[in-house]
């Protein structure tokens, strides 16, 4: 697929913890030759610093000080996507298990996502990106050219999230990491501030019933289609 190259879209990506997200944003962006954002991930840095220097989680000045100094890159090792904050690669420590919860808390305090969606606002300013994340086609990017909200049931994203871990030599009990997909999920579709849901113009998709070859291609036949023909 060769998108044309008088413009380049803002891809938005939402949904629920597991649900596959950031499978599909890294395969439509290297696809698309687009920039990848994982929003996600920004979260979990700003709560695995905070535990790092000692922070309270709910403390909302010194967490959006904290948040609004960071600088993060998201670059291909090869076929892995990695995170790096500062520089520094936190790429395995946002993935640990408890990095999930505590970046659901930070999310809830003001300041963090005001810093956080400036970062991630100048990022997608000049299109050509995949931004994933659980508020990008509400309210960080609502001029996205093409939203998705990706979602599965919490069985098969607890199943998801087990697989990942036991694959990278975790302990991990499957009805626990279910629970957890499902505390995450009332944290987030409860919050004051963004709330999880779709953008009232976003196609939902279930990847509980599609394969990600399915989501893959069915988003970049979106892609196309916002795109138009290619402008010589």
């Amino acid at each position: 697929m060769n998108p044309s190259a008088s413009r380049r879209l803002v891809i938005a990506i939402d949904g629920p913890a597991g649900a596959g997200k950031s499978t599909i944003a890294k395969q439509v962006s290297r696809e698309l030759g687009y920039t990848y954002v994982d929003t996600g991930a920004m979260y979990r840095a700003v709560g695995v610093l905070a535990r790092e220097q000692g922070l309270a989680l709910h403390d909302a000045a010194r967490l959006g000080a904290l948040a609004g100094g960071l600088r993060f890159a998201f670059p291909w090792r090869g076929e892995e996507l990695g995170t790096e904050v500062d520089g520094r690669d936190l790429t395995a420590a946002v993935r640990a298990p408890n990095a999930g919860m505590d970046a659901s808390t930070v999310s809830k305090v003001g300041a963090v996502r005001t810093a956080l969606m400036e970062v991630q606002r100048r990022m997608a300013a000049e299109g050509g990106v995949v931004m994933e994340g659980r508020d990008i086609g509400t309210v960080v990017a609502p001029d996205a050219e093409l939203k998705v909200f990706l979602t599965a049931s919490a069985r098969v994203r607890g199943n998801r999230r087990y697989k990942q871990m036991i694959e990278r030599g975790q302990e991990a009990d499957l009805e626990a990491v279910i629970a957890d997909i499902q505390a995450r999920d009332l944290q987030d579709t409860t919050r004051e501030i963004a709330p999880l849901r779709p953008a009232e113009d976003a196609v939902v998709l279930d990847s509980s019933q599609l394969g990600v070859e399915r989501v893959r291609t069915t988003i970049l036949r979106l892609a196309a289609a916002r795109l138009g023909p290619p402008v010589d």
